[in-house]
């Protein structure tokens, strides 16, 4: 390999900090060489070759151009073919080294973190980032060291330079303490993207960061030991002491932990004697916050020059950062906030750092307004303390971390001392390899239930349902957790798997909250793995299991993976699984108590114990914040009522990297709740995961900016939520946000009202505002056809009856209309009335009113017209709201008729639309899941208007909007009685 020409390619692309620039101009600046080159056909040669230098040094200069989130040379949104083609135009490249460099550097066309955020004053450059980047560096490398591809580095690059660019430039002469809250996903690596901000934050100047890292040592520890191996580094917890002076090292951190400290990153020598700064450690990973030690001398931080600030660059570079990770814990908070009141006015000049993980959690304020007494602040304890932290510290920048950010957006926006967060949210992207809902749902499957198999859906291959009934499939799920780790030992046999890849190997059991039940569960599986799993019946089962599931899952989804052609020839695989998971003591650890010691366990520590093969059973403490290592099967059946609860309770989401093949969960589908009633607990998942990602589709909807400005600031996410989480109270909104949405704009987007009136009296009002236009029941069924498209392969066909009505007549019968609860519709009740010209003009609506299949379809008059088709919906579990009203195939017919509109319809098909012309799906619905009360609401096929109501869906054209393409428009409440009209 040509090392000259590796070299000249190293120190060109080290000058382009700032963006891509013209490569042969840069080479020849950098280089000795007489004249620019004009040959690049030797470095397109070497690429196509795959030669490893060149592709990996490319590899991180590009990706990380595609991922920016602003790019001066082009104005194409990140990760897109148009992006990338700037980018060889700013480098000067022709055709064939651009077709070289696409096979060599694919385009990663990921999803990119949603920023919603006040204006700020730009500090954090790119410029600026380069130039100091020892520790986030430092950060690189270990990404790279774990496997990381160059895509996910560059969209955790960006994610944490979004991040730290909101946060106030630590060297700025005013103070100033930005709040800011960062939205993840459960167990998919919110804290890598923490330490990638402190990495970049204290390269920038920040001086003490404080990390509150959960509500038991336990969790706290294990963000101490990943902060420690990851970004502090071996010579900073040696501080000088030789790694050989066995005397010196007692007392010194990790000397018992298995991977120190060959896993622990290196700097290379001190930090500070490369021309960088130290880290020194205020807490360990056994012991919390105790104190800032002699004097306070810990933030004892000297000056270079004493007549200036610390905050000055002068001082602040050269000046060692000092990192905490504390317990949100009164006694540890209240000790830290009593030793900082003395430190004194070094404070005021203290770049701080806080980041809050599992923000919402214990630190959010939850005492009732009612209590609080006039002139006095009432305030739990953990948020009034953090309160404290933020006041005694003018410069401190407070960051949350969350994957359920629904308690933080509804904290007091205009309490200024508290941890609203005011100046921006960013929600980041499902990362590459993560198993979320999507994975364990077939979320709008075009598949029909009777056709869906292991390849082509997510459910059939991971989801185990249990259901009422004398088996409750807990011996099944323990079968599954052997032949799961037995595949792993196989995988491993055949050299194609590190055996560090499954160190960790676990089973997840909650089915309640009470201690007691946890006890009398352990016992059972222990008893189980007794007496089910040493005889020939055993590999009986196991072969059963094996050859009806495992087998035929892993044979379409193992990507690659080794899979046994036989039980056979896994056989002996089993029985080192059992020795494995037998190992030290009974299969079975219990992981709940109230106080620390309930969790110090040898065998649940996954950071010293070589190998964790068990089975965990606990409550809510093996939830939030507790990553369980190497989790495969999940055994779920607890119930509870809050939406962000459930939420965290879903351990089985995560990365399951080279075994996503073995994962199962198995959960309750018909669990006691309330007096004759059960819960689905899988739909009930579900439901909640759809209400969340329907919240960051609207984060990412409103995030554009229009001329400059955003549409949305984080004071004004509140609407968004309201809209569509159960657990939020229609009076809290009114308290708890200073200004109310007023108009959603939906221009070719459906619009799908769903809070229908609960009373049999209000039901059959809305009906009858409904006369004008039901005389669309009387038309003629026509046959309307979806092509195929993205969702099938196939030609669909449904019929339906059609009528085209004036836009004023259609406004006049929703305007009228009463709804349950707050009136969500309002906001787009106000946008589809300015379509009369007043915004944009729609002519027309094509209202078309869908009949379900022949073999099923229960048909009855309503108010003497008809006969209408009646459907059957249900309401979501503990909300007024009901799921989705329109039929997925009706909604994908409608959205392909407003997105295929034509200027002049005499050129389209009978039904094709102009661009002025919407679409109405309408529905006659009975609330009821069952058949049987479907019919029974039409004796005689005559529909009573209390029991069937209209629901509906608009679709507005694509051009419904005036030029400033705005879609919310917000006004500030009036607190005053309005005057009558």
């Amino acid at each position: 390999m040509n090392n000259s020409l590796l070299n000249l390619h190293i120190d060109a692309l080290g000058a382009m900090s700032r963006g891509p620039k013209d490569f042969a101009r840069i080479a020849f600046a950098v280089s000795d060489i007489e004249e620019p080159p004009d040959d690049l056909e030797e470095f397109r040669s070497l690429l196509l070759a795959g030669q490893p230098e060149f592709t990996a040094l490319w590899t991180q200069k590009l990706t990380s151009w595609d991922m920016a989130e602003t790019a001066p040379w082009s104005a194409a949104p990140a990760g897109t073919e148009e992006r990338r083609a700037d980018t060889y135009a700013k480098l000067g490249f022709d055709d064939e080294v651009r077709k070289a460099l696409d096979v060599a550097v694919p385009l990663v066309a990921g999803a990119q973190p949603v920023v919603i955020s006040k204006d700020f004053t730009p500090w954090y450059t790119k410029e600026k980032s380069t130039a100091r980047s020892f520790y986030w560096s430092a950060y690189e490398r270990v990404l790279r060291d774990k496997g990381w591809s160059e895509a996910a580095i560059a969209s955790l690059d960006q994610a944490s330079h979004s991040v730290v660019e909101r946060l106030a430039d630590p060297t700025q002469s005013t103070a100033y303490s930005a709040r800011g809250l960062v939205v993840g996903y459960v167990q998919s690596g919110k804290t890598a993207n923490f330490t990638g901000v402190i990495a970049k934050a204290v390269d920038a100047g920040y001086r003490l960061v404080i990390v509150l890292g959960g509500t038991l040592n336990l969790l706290r520890g294990q963000t101490q030991r990943r902060l420690d191996m990851e970004l502090i580094g071996r010579e900073n917890i040696l501080r000088g002491i030789s790694p050989d002076d066995i005397d010196s090292l007692i007392g010194v951190d990790y000397q018992d932990d298995e991977d120190w400290p060959a896993k622990f990153v290196s700097h290379d020598g001190r930090p500070s004697d490369r021309g960088a700064f130290d880290i020194e450690r205020l807490t360990t990973r056994a012991d919390d916050y105790q104190g800032l030690g002699q004097g306070i001398s810990a933030l004892d931080i000297p000056k270079t020059d004493p007549t200036r600030p610390l905050h000055d660059p002068v001082n602040l570079h050269p000046s060692a950062a000092r990192v905490m990770v504390v317990k949100k814990n009164k006694d540890v908070l209240t000790k830290l906030v009593t030793d900082l009141k003395r430190v004194g006015n070094i404070l005021g000049e203290l770049p701080v750092l806080i980041i809050d993980d599992e923000s919402d959690q214990a630190s959010v304020n939850t005492v009732n307004r009612a209590k609080q007494t006039e002139g006095k602040e009432a305030r739990t304890a953990i948020n009034g303390l953090i309160s404290q932290l933020l006041q005694l510290l003018p410069r401190a920048q407070y960051v949350g971390y969350t994957a359920t950010p629904f308690a933080n957006v509804f904290i007091d926006p205009d309490d200024a001392q508290d941890i609203f967060p005011r100046d921006f949210l960013i929600s980041l992207p499902r990362p590459l390899g993560y198993m979320g809902v999507q994975d364990f749902h077939d979320l709008d499957s075009a598949v029909p239930a009777s056709e869906r198999t292991f390849a082509n859906s997510q459910e059939k291959a991971h989801v185990r349902g249990v259901y009422d009934g004398t088996d409750d499939r807990l011996l099944e799920a323990m079968d599954a957790f052997v032949l799961s780790g037995a595949l792993k030992l196989y995988r491993i046999s055949q050299g194609r798997v590190p055996e560090s890849k499954y160190r960790h190997h676990t089973m997840l059991v909650h089915d309640s909250v009470r201690m007691a039940d946890h006890k009398a569960l352990a016992q059972r599986l222990n008893s189980a793995w007794r007496e089910f799993y040493g005889s020939s019946a055993a590999h009986e089962r196991l072969a059963k299991l094996f050859t009806e599931d495992f087998k035929p899952v892993c044979d379409v989804r193992a990507e690659g993976a080794s899979v046994p052609e036989s039980y056979e020839a896994l056989k002996p695989f089993v029985s080192s699984a059992r020795r494995l998971i037998s190992l030290g003591s009974d299969p079975v650890i219990i992981v709940n108590g109230d106080k620390e010691r309930d969790y110090e366990q040898a065998d649940l520590d996954f950071d010293r114990t070589p190998n964790v093969w068990k089975i965990l059973v606990g409550g809510t403490k093996l939830s939030r914040g507790f990553t369980v290592e190497g989790l495969t099967v999940t055994y779920y059946r607890r119930k509870t009522q809050q939406a962000d609860t459930l939420m965290q309770m879903g351990r089985w989401f995560g990365f399951r990297d080279q075994y996503r093949d073995l994962v199962r969960l198995y959960i309750g589908r018909e669990e006691p709740y309330g007096k004759g009633k059960t819960l689905d607990l899988y739909e009930a998942f579900e439901a909640i995961c759809q209400d969340e990602e329907v919240f960051r589709a609207q984060l990412a909807q409103y995030a554009t900016m229009i001329d400059g400005e955003p549409q949305l600031t984080p004071e004004r996410m509140l609407p968004l939520v309201s809209q569509h989480l159960a657990l939020i109270r229609p009076s809290a909104r009114n308290k708890m946000f200073n200004s109310e949405l007023v108009e959603i704009r939906s221009p070719g987007k459906p619009i799908e009202p769903a809070a229908y009136p609960v009373a049999p009296a209000q039901t059959a009002r809305n009906t009858e505002r409904w006369r004008p236009l039901l005389h669309v029941f009387d038309a003629n069924p026509v046959t309307l056809t979806l092509p195929p498209d993205s969702s099938s392969p196939l030609k669909r066909t449904f019929q339906a009856t059609t009528t085209l009505v004036p836009h004023a007549e259609l406004i006049s019968v929703l305007s009228q209309l009463e709804w349950e609860g707050d009136n969500h519709f309002t906001p787009h009740l106000n946008y589809l009335a300015q379509l009369d010209g007043s915004l944009a003009t729609v002519d027309n609506w094509l209202l078309v009113a869908p009949q379900t299949t022949p073999s099923r379809r229960v048909e009855a008059t309503l108010l003497g017209h008809g006969p209408a088709s009646l459907v059957r919906r249900s309401r979501q579990l503990q909300k007024v709201a009901f799921g989705r009203i329109s039929g997925l195939e009706h909604r994908r017919w409608a959205q392909a008729l407003i997105n295929e509109a034509q200027t002049d319809t005499l050129l389209a098909g009978p039904l094709a639309l102009g661009i002025r012309t919407g679409v109405v799906l309408l529905y006659a619905v009975v609330e009821t899941d069952d058949d049987t009360k479907l019919r029974a609401a039409a004796p005689d096929g005559v529909a009573d208007p209390a029991q069937a109501f209209l629901a509906f869906t608009v679709i507005p054209p694509a051009a419904a909007n005036d030029s400033s393409l705005r879609l919310l428009r917000y006004q500030a409440k009036r607190s005053g009685p309005r005057e009558s009209s």
